[in-house]
């Protein structure tokens, strides 16, 4: 296959996108760069579709979860065509910022294109996302929440100390957002459920924080700072209260990434990346095995669908 027309007349949503893609960086590394930026610059198109959609009033007799599903879908075969057939630059601009890396001295020159792009994207993603969002005028839209009734809605029912947390983690559940295809406000919903809204936020032994919004563990392959802190875990359905090492980071954005990180890098999470739904998305996680709480499902969906979350996220 030409490495020009890699991803070029394939499914946005084609599995074996990505391993072609690792593929070509590794026997070809400056066409790969050149096809990994594209790709990229269809993925920005996307935000910013999905950024004008969100910021449009929706609703209709025929609007349904599954209507919204084949719209995204189509949103992003749509994305992926345009930047291949007709470029915006952003690729063009990411495919030269790689190539300066690759030749600014013997560290880069001792790193592979493909963990060059690895770090490369993060930095990317906020920046560019940043950009789109200025362009399309799009804030933390609420227009794709469901809609609550109007005494749900009043500020009354929404404390100070949730929009504060909505405030604090915003820019990373962006972030994250693009890298997982799930909506940031889903993250958001996460993070609030495993943290208490940022109340009940893991601490290490000495007070300090650990950032660790989702209650990742700290499995043998991690091998950062640690915090170890009582937790409960559900076994055949009963609660029990056990002792567990979690991750410890040095900031809520390297929590998000590492969060996205470990949705995106493990097979059992498939069915979890670039869901749109809230309730599936939570169920999701739940039939992959995130959480041992039984009712973990329904505690994540209701969050999303609930109106502290509305109002935090339009305060």
């Amino acid at each position: 296959m030409n490495s020009a027309n890699l991803g070029v007349n394939r499914l946005a949503i084609d599995p074996t996108l990505g391993g072609d893609l690792r593929a070509r960086l590794r026997a070809d590394p400056q066409a790969g760069v050149r096809q990994a930026a594209r790709q990229f610059e269809g993925m920005l198109l996307h935000l910013m579709l999905k950024s004008m959609r969100d910021a449009s009033t929706v609703g209709g007799l025929l609007d349904s979860d599954q209507s919204r599903f084949f719209t995204t879908i189509g949103d992003q075969q749509m994305a992926q065509d345009l930047a291949a057939q007709t470029p915006l630059g952003f690729a063009a601009l990411i495919e030269k910022q790689l190539a300066r890396q690759m030749t600014a001295g013997t560290a880069a020159a001792a790193t592979s294109p493909l963990e060059l792009l690895q770090q490369s994207l993060p930095a990317q993603i906020k920046a560019s996302t940043a950009t789109i969002r200025s362009m399309t005028g799009a804030q933390r839209s609420t227009a794709a929440l469901p809609v609550a009734n109007s005494g749900a809605l009043s500020t009354a029912g929404t404390s100070s100390g949730a929009r504060a947390f909505v405030d604090r983690v915003w820019p990373q559940a962006v972030e994250a957002a693009a890298l997982t295809g799930v909506p940031a406000h889903f993250l958001v919903a996460q993070s609030a459920l495993e943290s208490g809204w940022g109340k009940r936020e893991i601490k290490a032994a000495d007070g300090s924080p650990s950032f660790n919004l989702f209650g990742i563990k700290a499995g043998r392959s991690w091998s950062g700072p640690t915090a170890e802190v009582q937790t409960t875990e559900f076994v055949k359905g009963e609660a029990q209260s056990v002792r567990a090492r979690f991750r410890v980071y040095g900031s809520y954005a390297e929590a998000f990434r590492d969060y996205a990180k470990v949705l995106s890098s493990n097979p059992r999470f498939a069915g979890v990346i670039g869901q749109q739904d809230g309730t599936q998305f939570a169920r999701s996680l739940q039939q992959a095995g995130y959480a041992t709480d039984p009712m973990y499902a329904d505690k994540l969906a209701r969050i999303i669908s609930g109106p502290m979350l509305r109002q935090a996220l339009s305060a």
